[in-house]
């Protein structure tokens, strides 16, 4: 096959993240417009879903037979251990992230702010002190 643009392909076993930010896996293809998926693990319903409302990740959980069943599913996630690999990624921990600031209180965010500025501080002072002694 000749690897184009597009890196994803739609295909059972794809790990997808949904519009309302859970993971689930493509268990069967049902048209150019649906996927079948399920994400026992993750808190999703086994349940017909549309590929605008879903956007596929690198993650491909290997050798899912189609239509596997929930029990099968939950059984092939954990052996791949596909979920740990989403919680390391950087696509994951920028989501937790957001999610932990759109969280902050008016407080948390003015203590975010200062300890901001004095970050700022120290990594100035420490590169006029570097270009000082390299003069």
């Amino acid at each position: 096959m000749v690897q184009g643009s597009f890196k994803r392909q739609v295909e059972v076993g794809r790990v997808a993240l949904l519009d309302t930010g859970k993971l689930a896996v493509i268990v069967e293809i049902i048209d150019h417009n649906r996927a079948l998926i399920d994400g026992p693990t993750t808190g999703v319903a086994r349940q017909a879903f549309p590929y605008r409302r879903l956007t596929l990740t690198p993650l491909v959980v290997k050798d899912l037979p189609r239509g596997a069943g929930q029990k099968t599913v939950k059984k092939y996630l954990e052996t791949s251990n596909v979920l740990a690999a989403w919680e390391k990624s950087a696509w994951a921990q920028k989501i937790q992230t957001r999610q932990t600031r759109a969280g902050l209180s008016d407080f948390d965010r003015f203590k975010v702010q200062k300890f901001k500025s004095q970050r700022r501080f120290a990594l100035g002072s420490a590169i006029y002190q570097a270009k000082k002694q390299a003069v």
